[in-house]
């Protein structure tokens, strides 16, 4: 999302996680995805880094706006704690030394402080999208899917937050699926205009 929004012209290569290709390997020994090329020697295999990276390269809407350390802040703690529980919820039975409510209560305490947060905006730090929001929104989306209407029910203001940007345009955008080509990359240069 931070790409398309940045309107950063990319070539996407499809990897399978089950079969990656040494192409992968090349560019990051971590064999992660995703990974960010932009030239031999300068290589971001990290989210938030590929995302800061295309915001300092275009930010037409401010995403990066008032005080971008606590919009950091709370991208680690969610990156980290959160999603470290978050795991155990969706796979609890892969972790069962606890149940399914046990792992979810864990959630709960960033959930309950987010609900907060979007009582007062349309979005985590004001009424605009930001860096936070669309770093974070991946995690908050796995926590409902494994429980929708649960999710609904106890985190009314997240639940109305997913849904404007899941609904959005950008989110959209990005979400098209593309058949990847066997011997050519596909290039896409997202323009919202």
């Amino acid at each position: 999302m931070a790409l398309a929004y940045s309107d950063v012209t990319v070539e996407l290569k499809e990897v399978s996680l089950k079969n990656r290709p040494q192409e992968l390997f090349d560019v990051s020994s971590k064999g992660t995805v995703p990974v960010l090329c932009i030239d031999s020697s300068t290589i971001i295999d990290e989210s938030l880094d590929i995302m800061i990276w295309a915001l300092n390269y275009n930010d037409p809407e401010n995403w990066i706006e008032g005080n971008k350390q606590s919009q950091l802040d709370m991208i680690v703690l969610y990156d980290n704690e959160f999603k470290h529980w978050l795991d155990r919820y969706k796979y609890y039975e892969r972790y069962p030394e606890n149940e399914m409510e046990y792992y979810r209560q864990k959630c709960d305490h960033h959930l309950s402080e987010l609900d907060i947060l979007l009582s007062k905006n349309h979005f985590i730090i004001s009424d605009n999208l930001s860096l936070v929001d669309v770093a974070i929104f991946p995690f908050v989306r796995q926590f409902a899917n494994v429980n929708n209407n649960w999710f609904i029910d106890n985190y009314p203001n997240v639940s109305n937050w997913l849904n404007n940007i899941i609904e959005s345009k950008l989110f959209l955008s990005v979400m098209e699926k593309y058949q990847p080509c066997e011997d050519k990359p596909l290039i896409i240069n997202f323009n919202e205009n």
